[in-house]
């Protein structure tokens, strides 16, 4: 595949690179009709060239503006060699391309300008009364610089086709066009410039925005970094953020965040600059922060005084993002249940016990004890990613996932088949066994009588609802096990690396109510036939379990995740009276 890819790519550039030195011998000879022949050729061969190869050529100084020159050039040789240099068309085309490239720098010029004003503004929100002008359309923006170039196909075009059919005035009425979009352009997005004046005093942006979220009085901050698909880290707590009784603000720190981040009824506010956060006065009255993942850009909202700092992650696991040796900077750490508190005492990383408070999941509130009744048992297969190391045993879609589908087939249930968003973002073999065992489910759907698997690999349905459309899971160690108890229902961890059971059980303490599954899948009927209640040996097993994960069921979830961001507000402002009475001990003394 990627011997192809390269290939393609190495073509392409042949033909880019072949087709100006043709176009110049047409034009000198001159062959007005291989001219019109090599035209459209060129521009198809610019336009399908990927990035990587766009970027050798420019460092082969063919940049896209000296390859659009090239083919400019040409076309004005050939209204030379046709009408003769003395023609007015001559001219008249010679001087309107040169204004097209004069205009296309103004064009874009302003763009660029817009694009800082709009997209680059030093604080970004959303769900918050802030009045900024209104962004031109993205079209005005978004197309400047070499995608501009593109433009020239009237006035070269156009010369071909006169000079073939002896319209030589063709050439300048195609540099005319070409002219006045570019005009229009300029025009519109001056006024657009002239609008977003207010965006270009950086100070006024920020303080327009800090006099809204002052009036909103945040109490509790989600604070939120990372790349754009990681967003779902956050997206999971927005429900639970809604319905608890503090005033809750979200805080992002990436741009790309504000667009990833779910759909939300609460304040969202992104301020990319460590220097801005750190003196954006708005969040001073928040006297708790959560942090939903342990990323370096943290220690900016832990420098924060007087605001007590808790980790909620993003799910409980046995893997070791829930017992990081990072976890021990916050205040407090809070865990869904029991197994939680026991997965630090047993790391010994730190976290001192009295730090961790047990609050439960409460964003599984919806999901259900039942499967979807489905006349075939219904498996919704949701392994986790590769992980940032090289653990070769952190996932078994590389491993085992193409056979394990494939078996899941020949047992005629229907595979709902939820990946973890970042699967393959690090090793190319799951990559490339992600993209068969996608393969496989389309193919297999193909037929009348077939169940209708799904492969999910965006937000919807949520992996919540792909529970409630289960009979039964099968996973990696991963916190989707711990959620999945919720509901009740069987599940089979993937025992990748072929680990006795009890070692096995041992090592990963929310396997203890699991069917496993070894490396050669030799276990899948038994389990599939686990979902029926006469044959569920593990029903009580997991009962149990799921009150040592995720915690009692009264009072519910909620309820215990409100009362601790409320007790933990409570020992915020207990510091600051505290500290508040000892400096007015000093003063007195």
């Amino acid at each position: 595949m990627g011997g192809s890819f390269r290939g393609r790519n190495a073509l392409l550039i042949g033909v880019v690179l072949a087709s100006y030195p043709a176009l110049m011998g047409a034009a000198l000879y001159p062959l007005p009709w291989v001219f019109v022949i090599l035209v459209p050729v060129s521009y198809a061969a610019e336009l399908a060239l990927p990035p990587q190869a766009t970027e050798r050529l420019g460092r082969l100084q063919l940049a896209a503006t000296l390859r659009f020159l090239m083919r400019e050039m040409a076309a004005v040789l050939l209204l030379a060699r046709t009408a003769g240099a003395e023609s007015p068309w001559f001219a008249l085309l010679a001087g309107g391309l040169f204004l097209f490239h004069w205009l296309r720098a103004a064009q874009s010029a302003l763009a660029t300008y817009l694009n800082r004003c709009h997209n680059l503004k030093p604080v970004a929100t959303r769900n918050l009364d802030v009045t900024f002008p209104p962004a031109p359309p993205e079209t005005l923006v978004n197309w400047r610089g070499a995608r501009l170039l593109y433009l020239d196909v009237l006035p070269v075009g156009m010369t071909a086709f006169g000079a073939l059919t002896g319209k030589d005035w063709l050439g300048a009425a195609g540099a005319a066009g070409a002219l006045a979009l570019e005009a229009a352009a300029v025009l519109a997005l001056s006024v657009h410039v002239w609008r977003a004046a207010p965006l270009a005093d950086r100070r006024r942006v920020i303080a327009t925005v800090d006099r809204q979220v002052r009036a909103y009085r945040p109490e509790v901050l989600l604070y939120f970094s990372g790349p754009a698909d990681s967003a779902y880290q956050a997206t999971m707590w927005l429900g639970t953020l809604e319905r608890i009784a503090s005033r809750v603000l979200v805080v992002l720190r990436e741009r790309e965040l504000l667009a990833a981040l779910g759909k939300t009824t609460l304040p969202v506010l992104c301020i990319p600059s460590a220097v801005d956060m750190m003196n954006f006065r708005g969040l001073d009255t928040a006297r708790v922060t959560l942090f939903a993942s342990n990323v370096g850009n943290n220690i900016h909202m832990l420098r924060m005084p007087g605001v007590t700092s808790v980790f909620i992650g993003h799910g409980d696991s046995d893997k070791e993002a829930s017992f990081n040796p990072f976890t021990k900077v916050y205040d407090e750490v809070w865990v869904a249940g029991p197994a939680g508190r026991d997965r630090y005492r047993r790391a010994r990383v730190g976290v001192r016990d009295e730090a961790v408070v047990e609050v439960g999941r409460p964003q599984l509130d919806g999901v259900l004890p039942t499967g979807p009744g489905l006349p075939y048992p219904s498996v919704l297969y949701a392994p986790t990613w590769e992980g940032w190391t090289d653990d070769l045993f952190h996932t078994s879609v590389a491993a085992m996932g193409p056979t394990l589908v494939r078996e899941l087939l020949a047992l005629g249930v229907r595979v709902i088949y939820k990946p973890h968003p970042l699967t393959g973002h690090r090793s190319a073999t799951a990559r490339e066994a992600h993209g068969a065992i996608t393969r496989m489910l389309r193919d297999a759907g193909l037929g009348a009588a077939a169940p209708p698997h799904l492969v999910v690999t965006g937000d919807e349905p949520h992996l919540y609802e792909c529970f409630n459309q289960a009979d039964l899971l099968i996973s990696d160690i991963s916190s989707v096990i711990a959620d999945f108890l919720a509901s009740g229902k069987p599940y089979a961890v993937t025992n990748v690396a072929g680990l006795p059971e009890r070692e096995f059980r041992e090592r990963y303490p929310t396997a203890a109510a699991a069917y496993l599954l070894g490396p050669d899948c030799g276990e899948l009927p038994g389990v599939v036939s686990r979902v029926r209640p006469e044959d569920d040996v593990l029903a009580e097993a997991r009962r149990e379990l799921r009150s040592y994960l995720l915690g009692p069921d009264h009072p519910d979830a909620l309820t215990r995740f409100d009362e601790a961001v409320t007790a933990a507000r409570a020992r915020a402002d207990a510091g600051d009276a505290g500290k508040s009475l000892a400096t007015a001990g000093d003063e007195v003394a």
